[in-house]
């Protein structure tokens, strides 16, 4: 299966989930390694952008193609998922939630539906489970922002 994301240049290479162990995200507190990936290339960027500020966004950007295997995926629906997993900011809750499953390393993949397009799909790697060896970035290719979408 082939998933996308967006990253700033230097984290493109990055299958260790380094940036989010960093900076937490919406389905892992700080000190949780994951991978943030979509399921196309435009959904990828449009999450990147309702997660960024404008005036933080780099200069150096990627877009990163990652093979991930097919099988071994914990698809989660709407139901399964706290009650406040679409509020904004990213609420406790989600975070404990993704972290836990992440820490319990039972799959390499949870499937959870995007926030922006709910008909769509997030797909958070977790390089601690022992398939993440076998997750392949396939292509990086440098990436222009077109700022026309996220104006100030």
């Amino acid at each position: 299966m082939t998933v996308f994301r967006v990253s700033k240049t230097k984290y493109a290479n990055d299958l260790i989930g380094e940036g989010a162990r960093l900076n937490g995200g919406k389905w892992n507190h700080k000190f949780t390694s994951c991978i943030y990936t979509s399921e196309n290339r435009a959904l990828a960027l449009l999450e990147y952008t309702v997660n960024v500020n404008i005036d933080d966004i780099p200069r150096n950007l990627s877009m990163i193609v990652l093979e991930i295997p097919d099988k071994n995926i914990l698809e989660l629906s709407e139901a399964e998922l706290p009650g406040d997993w679409e509020n904004i900011p990213a609420p406790f809750s989600t975070k404990q939630f993704g972290t836990n499953l992440l820490n319990a390393a039972k799959k390499a993949v949870l499937k959870i539906p995007s926030i922006v397009i709910p008909e769509e799909f997030n797909y958070i790697l977790n390089p601690k489970h022992a398939d993440s060896k076998k997750f392949k970035i396939l292509e990086i290719k440098d990436l222009i922002y077109d700022v026309r979408i996220k104006a100030k």
